[in-house]
Parts: structure tokens; sequence; C-alpha cells
């Protein structure tokens, strides 16, 4: 998690730890190159699974042995050593809305 020096939650530290946002369920599709992640509020967050150097080329019954951490806030591969935090999530979401041309910022 990441702090500022005064210990203050960022914006999505926020969202995360005092509003409850959670992973509900995962789902994997690596034919599709694809995971999508459900949350507790119903949103939907997509990825690509070969945007993690650890989960590309992995055979779907490997990426299918996952578990959720910490009651939600991350997804764990315990064969092959690798943690995903719903806050990285958020943040790639966040940055793909922002580079998108299609997505309307306001002023």
């Amino acid at each position: 998690m990441s702090t500022s020096a005064n210990k203050q939650f960022d914006a999505i530290d926020n969202i995360i730890f005092k509003e409850g946002l959670r992973i509900k369920a995962v789902d994997i599709h690596p034919e599709l190159d694809l995971i999508t992640i459900y949350l507790n509020t119903k949103a939907v967050l997509s990825q690509n699974i070969s945007s993690y150097a650890l989960l590309r080329g992995v055979e779907k019954p490997q990426l299918l042995q996952y578990e959720l951490i910490g009651g939600g806030i991350g997804i764990h591969w315990p064969l092959l050593d690798e943690d995903l935090s719903l806050k990285g999530f958020l943040q790639d979401e966040l940055r793909r809305v922002v580079k998108s041309d299609k997505a309307p910022i306001a002023a």
C-alpha cells in the first residue's frame, strides 16, 4: 500500500480501504489473453494476461489455481509465486481511461 509521509491514504487506497472495495470473483481466459475481475460494487475490470510477465504463457490449469488474499484486495497464485493487487488493477484501469481518446475528461 502506498502512503505519503504523513501516513495518509492516497485516493485509490481510500476507495479500497475506507469504502471497502473488494475483488469478489476472477474469470481467466488465456485463449483470449483475458483476466476479468469482478468487484463487490458489481464493477468489472478486464486486463490482458500478457501484461503480467509471470502469468504470460502459463497454462490454464495453473492460472486457475489462484486465491483471493487480504479479504479481496489481491490475487495470489501459489504455484507461480505471483501476487496482483486490486490497487494495481485500479491504477491500470485509470491509466487506460485517461489515455483513451474516447473518454471525455471534464475540465
